[in-house]
């Protein structure tokens, strides 16, 4: 999966989904989803396709796309890795979404919204670590009384072979 964070000014734009296969009722999100298999090397690619599909927001209309989260769950049998994107707009005109409501959602209101536990983990980190420009590793697991719990490290390079 590719998702995106775009931010203008304070606000940042959210979906509003009905519900999905996952998850009976309505919940926010950032703009994403699956990588084509030609993006499998580029989520970067699978990133911004995403938001125009999503939002009509042109690659050109997007500022300081980085990447600055990769989180990691386990679903039954199979590894989900998502890579997560923050950038910056100043588009105001976005077009009606197939996938749910586009709306722009004050910074301070995002954790008062309907999101996925992996979601809201992440958002929380970045909410308190928002200087730090390093991408971070999230996997969500669960501790010793199977309670859902987020381990974050940084994404460094070690420089070792």
């Amino acid at each position: 999966m590719a998702t995106a964070f775009l931010s203008k000014g304070e606000k940042v734009l959210m979906i509003k989904k009905a519900k999905s296969r996952l998850f009976p009722s309505e919940f926010w999100s950032g703009l994403g989803g699956h990588l084509e298999p030609q993006e499998i090397h580029s989520p970067m690619a699978a990133c911004l396709r995403e938001i125009r599909e999503e939002s009509g927001i042109e690659a050109s209309e997007v500022s300081d796309l980085k990447l600055r989260y990769i989180l990691i769950r386990m679903k039954e049998d199979e590894i989900r890795q998502q890579f997560v994107y923050f950038g910056t707009t100043t588009t105001e005109e976005l077009k009606e979404s197939d996938e749910g409501e586009l709306h722009w959602i004050d910074q301070s209101e995002l954790l008062t919204l309907n999101l996925s536990r992996i979601v809201r983990s992440m958002l929380e980190h970045f909410i308190s670590s928002s200087n730090d420009q390093e991408p971070a590793v999230g996997v969500i697991t669960v501790n010793g009384e199977q309670e859902p719990i987020m381990s974050w490290t940084k994404l460094k390079d070690p420089n070792v072979f």
